[in-house]
């Protein structure tokens, strides 16, 4: 009787083992896909004010970790806790932000990946490389995106930063792999 209350236990032992073992093969299917907002997890919205404390953690009395000095740069929302959200900017760098500093307009930067020497990226009056070519856009270069179909976004912008930002000095068709601030898989209007 005691030898098989001793391999029940190990049976049971190794059944609570095994589950262990799935559930961390599981658990990161279940990972945060929308937080306290509601809005889906990872999302792109963009920075609402020129001058933001990047923070260690959620909340102030986590240490400023840096200071974004640019307004309306895109950055991704990949997590939220409360009225915070932690961000991921184009360079991969992540920290807190909270939610009031942030705004829905979608921006994008072109090509950030490309240092600033690189060869331009075009822009199109349509949505095709056979369109009539609008610009040539350096890398790095901060737009305004208005939509995105399954390869292409429309995208506006200024030439001369500190201009009045409602006013566009163009707009045209980049493709889609050059800008980040959008997914491969995202469309919208």
């Amino acid at each position: 009787m005691r030898f098989i209350a001793a391999q029940s236990h190990r049976q049971i032992k190794s059944f609570c083992l095994a589950l262990c073992a799935v559930w961390l093969c599981v658990a990161p299917l279940y990972a945060q896909t929308s937080g306290p907002s509601g809005l889906p997890l990872p999302r792109f919205v963009s920075l609402g004010s020129s001058k933001i404390n990047v923070r260690h953690g959620p909340g102030q009395k986590y240490q400023i970790a840096w200071i974004f000095t640019q307004s309306g740069l895109p950055v991704e929302v990949i997590q939220e806790f409360d009225t915070w959200r932690k961000v991921r900017d184009s360079e991969g760098d992540e920290g807190w932000i909270h939610q009031s500093l942030l705004s829905g307009r979608r921006t994008g930067l072109i090509a950030p990946w490309l240092n600033a020497q690189s060869q331009a990226i075009p822009l199109y009056a349509r949505a095709d490389r056979g369109a009539p070519l609008r610009a040539q856009l350096a890398p790095q270069v901060l737009v305004t995106v208005e939509e995105c179909d399954q390869s292409w976004c429309e995208v506006a912008g200024r030439f001369q930063p500190g201009e009045d930002d409602r006013q566009q000095n163009f707009k045209g068709w980049v493709e889609k792999q050059f800008v980040w601030g959008v997914y491969s898989d995202e469309t919208f209007d």
